[in-house]
């Protein structure tokens, strides 16, 4: 059995590093996708929910940083007992340090990090908000490339790389978020 972080001892250590309520809603519906994704690729969804709840722990500890972005998230995921597999993915979720992804957990947290800009942006601009949105609606917003600009749509793409297209892997997450819709606030 691999080791696994206790999902409670990695929100604690979220909330004493994170501070911007935003990044931490963000963190939770990357879970919310991996879990979902791993569901549905028959992988671990406790270890790959972790890797995406963790992901972006250390943004405001490099202040923005992307240079350093994701190396100090990598160790103290390590630290919190995750697991080389873990490790690796967090690593390279941010390609500013060239390290390849290898493993299907790896493309996973890499199109499904961006994915839930994409569906925050789409839902925070209806008034009924994640529970009226739907994938043609996103799939919409996709093809905008002024709406949620900062969403990089190639890096959502990415998702055929994990056996999904892109409807498919929009419609997950959607669903994904619809599932903790009270803890996003939306």
């Amino acid at each position: 059995m691999t080791s696994r972080p206790n999902r409670e001892e990695i929100l604690d250590s979220i909330h004493g590093n994170v501070q911007d309520k935003n990044m931490i809603k963000h963190m939770l519906a990357t879970e919310a996708i991996m879990r979902a994704l791993a569901k549905k690729l028959g992988e671990e969804e406790e270890e790959w929910g972790i890797t995406g709840l963790i992901h972006d722990i250390d943004m405001e500890l490099v202040e923005g940083d992307m240079s350093s972005h994701s190396k100090l998230g990598a160790d103290i995921a390590h630290e919190l007992g995750a697991n080389e597999t873990m490790v690796h993915a967090i690593l390279c979720h941010n390609e500013a340090h060239g390290v390849p992804r290898e493993t299907k957990l790896d493309k996973a947290l890499f199109c499904a990090d961006p994915l839930s800009g994409l569906i925050t942006a789409a839902a925070l601009v209806r008034p009924d908000k994640l529970s009226g949105l739907t994938t043609k609606s996103v799939a919409k917003r996709f093809r905008e490339k002024s709406f949620a600009a900062g969403v990089n749509r190639e890096q959502v793409a990415q998702c055929q790389e994990i056996g999904l297209e892109l409807e498919e892997f929009i419609n997950l997450g959607i669903e994904a978020m619809k599932g903790i819709a009270s803890d996003l606030r939306l």
